[in-house]
């Protein structure tokens, strides 16, 4: 069974701005390398905590923020994530490279690699800044992929999609033809019987909508626990040796 975490609310200082609030979860053993998860859509709920605590189970220290702070009111401050993400150099990817360097400075991490993990908006989010930045293996969970997406410099790749998402469930197909041409390693995968949102948990009206909507977004047990097997093989292969 994989050690419990321990899971604490920080605040990590930004230069000039306000802090950016974070999740940290650290593990009873941990590994000299972190991980860094990006959240979806829904911000940083109890669903992205609740897989942050899943990937320092597994022994990395891993740092969760909270992206969408300090943007407004929903769906105003995501609207205005999204369009930040097309320009390199704009908050998010100056909030991530300190959330990185945070991270790497942790005395259990002690400056060792850094993987990056994102989901649905965060993993294209993740695939844009892996491209970019010092960053050992990142893992895209069902996240969008354009054909012109510049991926030159992306680290090795893991990532997972659901079959039955009417949006971006072809997405994977794209990715994996793209890191093929590039010659990057990668484990791509698109589970046929799962839609968007395969690896989270939601209530209420969420849970409700989702797996009614062209996204078909629904937790598949069946799916997450497979998607989860791969990405710490791989993980276990590209940071933590």
């Amino acid at each position: 069974m994989p050690a419990a975490a321990t899971i604490n609310d920080v605040s990590i200082p930004v230069p000039g701005a306000r802090r950016l609030p974070a999740v940290l979860a650290m593990p009873a053993r941990p590994r000299p390398a972190g991980v860094i998860v990006l959240h979806e859509a829904f911000g940083l709920n109890d669903d992205m905590r609740r897989i942050a605590s899943r990937f320092a189970a597994a022994g990395y220290p891993t740092l969760a923020p909270d992206f969408l702070d300090g943007l407004g009111p929903k769906p105003i401050c995501i609207a205005r994530f999204l369009r930040m993400l097309d320009r390199p150099g704009t908050r998010p990817y100056r909030q991530l490279d300190i959330a990185r360097a945070w991270l790497a400075a942790n005395p259990e991490v002690t400056g060792g690699p850094i993987g990056v993990a994102g989901f649905c908006m965060g993993g294209g989010f993740a695939i844009l800044y892996a491209s970019l930045a010092d960053v050992a293996v990142v893992a895209p969970f069902y996240a969008p992929f354009a054909e012109d997406t510049p991926i030159g410099g992306i680290c090795p790749v893991v990532a997972s999609y659901g079959g039955r998402d009417e949006v971006f469930g072809d997405h994977g197909e794209r990715l994996a033809a793209t890191l093929a041409r590039a010659g990057v390693e990668h484990d791509v995968r698109t589970y046929p019987e799962a839609g968007h949102s395969f690896m989270s948990r939601h209530d209420g009206l969420s849970g409700f909508l989702g797996p009614r909507v062209p996204l078909r977004a629904a937790y598949s047990a069946e799916a997450a626990d497979d998607a989860w097997a791969r990405t710490l093989a791989f993980f276990e292969r590209h940071l933590a040796a």
